[in-house]
């Protein structure tokens, strides 16, 4: 249901619509003129308007010039004499939704307002439906500043063929961007591949990279493609870049400058068309400075850097994220974050950032047998209570009460009266364990 504001200067007409309209549910204010219409306008927002076009002081299409300067989200349907149409085809152009022609029957009047607040529903989930597609850009999901200024520089960069160096800490989603690219860019149809460099040792990333002819090293009883040629008219990704041998990184700047390479153990030359796109959470400078990582390479892969934040610094992403990863891990359960579920998910540290956080919604749905996320048994770590050196009997009873205690408040969402009852103790009594443990009593948990 909606606001109407009517201006009617026939009180008759105007009070058969006003009772009409109430009766559908609706909130209803009547004036008698146009300038009294925008008074009313000043002191309260609308949905509707629906406005005699001839008036006393401020006529109908005055008061919809007002409208249309002052508000972009009040409909407007003008009522005129049977007469006068080409007057509400004016209207129309200037802005107005619908007109009326007097006389009118109620059910055309039902009819119109209907129709003008079922489009109203519609473009209200439209917009409620590209706010959410503009925080998910592909598989990722974010709505900070930070995410999109991220999502706005892969955007930029996709379509060409620059390479991209991806950095930021273990678990921000560098290999999600790496695929994001390639999804935008022309090279779409064609295959991305990954080279996870921290996997393999020198000899096994040398052969992973470039692949080798039968018999280039004991076990090699088979000619192997490298990933660079099964990469072929698509990207390559090079996943922990700051792990590869100084060796090999000689070898993979050569392709970089030429795009040719020969196959461990061969000498043909091997001519392909890849896109590099690579990732660490090292610091490739420091290491630059260090002698551990080639400058020229550094420089030949950092032709455009997208730097990823750690989730710590996009704590508005955190329930988007969590919610994400709950719809993606339920399996067709309705489970919802509580209030103190919510809390625990903001104040958290997330050292292992995003891959932590889908990691504890997978857990805590495991966890939770009941409709409630239970995020505070996710959170804390399975053998926490036992790993005390030796067998220290309080010390366990200590860190299981406490366990309980948390437990109990995330399920009456913080109501410490309701956890006091559920633990079978007074309430004076959790208060007093809120304070010996040093756990902070959840706010509104009265």
């Amino acid at each position: 249901m909606g606001r109407i504001l009517i201006a009617e200067d026939e009180e008759n007409i105007r009070e058969v619509l006003l009772r009409a309209l109430r009766a559908l549910g609706h909130s209803i204010t009547a004036v008698a003129d146009g300038d009294s219409a925008a008074q009313a306008l000043l002191q309260q927002e609308f949905d509707l308007v629906i406005t005699d076009l001839r008036m006393p002081g401020r006529d109908g299409l005055a008061l919809l010039d007002t409208i249309k300067e002052t508000t972009h989200d009040t409909a407007v349907v003008i009522m005129t004499a049977y007469g006068s149409v080409e007057n509400a085809v004016e209207a129309m152009k200037r802005g107005a939704d619908d007109y009326l022609v007097k006389p009118f029957r109620l059910d055309e009047v039902e009819i119109k307002v209907g129709k003008i607040f079922a489009e109203r529903r519609l473009y209200e989930q439209n917009r409620i439906l590209t706010e959410q597609a503009n925080a998910q850009f592909g598989r990722m999901v974010g709505h900070s500043s930070a995410m999109q200024a991220v999502f706005k520089l892969i955007e930029q960069v996709a379509a060409s063929e620059s390479t991209v160096l991806i950095t930021g800490e273990t678990g921000t989603g560098k290999e999600l961007v790496a695929h994001t690219l390639h999804q935008l860019s022309p090279r779409a149809q064609g295959p991305c591949i990954a080279v996870h460099c921290a996997a393999y040792s020198k000899t096994l990333i040398e052969s992973e990279l470039f692949g080798h002819e039968r018999g280039a090293f004991t076990g090699a009883s088979a000619q192997r493609k490298g990933r660079l040629e099964l990469a072929h008219n698509g990207t390559l990704f090079l996943d922990e870049l700051g792990e590869i041998p100084l060796e090999i990184q000689v070898k993979l700047l050569r392709f970089l400058e030429n795009k040719n390479f020969e196959r461990v153990g061969g000498n043909e030359t091997i001519q392909v068309n890849v896109r590099v796109v690579a990732a660490t959470h090292r610091d490739l400078n420091q290491m630059v400075k260090e002698g551990s990582f080639r400058e020229d390479l550094f420089w030949r892969l950092n032709v455009f850097p997208i730097a990823l934040p750690p989730l710590r610094e996009r704590s508005d992403d955190v329930l988007t994220l969590a919610r994400f990863f709950l719809e993606q891990k339920a399996a067709g359960r309705k489970l919802n974050l509580t209030k103190f579920g919510e809390r625990l998910l903001r104040e958290y540290h997330w050292p292992g950032n995003v891959r932590e956080l889908q990691n504890i919604i997978e857990r805590a749905i495991l966890l939770s047998p009941g409709d409630s996320l239970r995020i505070e048994s996710a959170l804390a770590r399975p053998n926490d209570d036992y790993k005390l050196g030796e067998h220290n009997l309080p010390q366990i009873l200590e860190n299981v009460e406490k366990r309980l205690i948390k437990e109990a408040l995330a399920q009456c969402d913080g109501v410490q009266s309701q956890a006091a009852k559920t633990l079978g103790i007074q309430r004076s009594t959790l208060q007093y364990k809120l304070q010996k443990y040093g756990l902070d009593a959840p706010q509104g948990g009265n």
